[in-house]
This record gives C-alpha cells, sequence and structure tokens, in this order.
C-alpha cells in the first residue's frame, strides 16, 4: 500500500520543517536541503532524524 497523496502534503523534514518527497523506488522521503532519505518500512514513513539515510548524490531518486 503507497503512502497516500494527503499525508505526503502534511508531511515535512523534521530537520528543517521543508518540503519532502517520495523517491523513485518508493521506499524514501527525500529532503534535498538537509540531504536525507527518511525510510518508508512496512508502508510507515520513518520521520526519525537518527534514522535518516545522507546521500552525497542526485542519484537519490
Amino acid at each position: 500500500m503507497p503512502i497516500k497523496k494527503e499525508l505526503l502534503e502534511i508531511l515535512c523534514c523534521p530537520k528543517c520543517k521543508g518540503d519532502i518527497y517520495l523517491n523513485e523506488k518508493e521506499d524514501g522521503l527525500v529532503c534535498d536541503t538537509c540531504r536525507l532519505i527518511y525510510p518508508i518500512k512496512e508502508d510507515i514513513p520513518i520521520m526519525l532524524i537518527d534514522e535518516a539515510i545522507p546521500f552525497e548524490s542526485k542519484d537519490h531518486r
């Protein structure tokens, strides 16, 4: 079950409060400002800064 559009519209990055979006694999939520990916496990976004995965390149989508 994918994340609902309504949920994506109200979620924001817990670190900078900026916009996030679903990556192409639909297994994470991306914050370009903080350069973090918040993983999605069992259809639940893990919106904890300590659980976020840093990325360096534009290949995160």
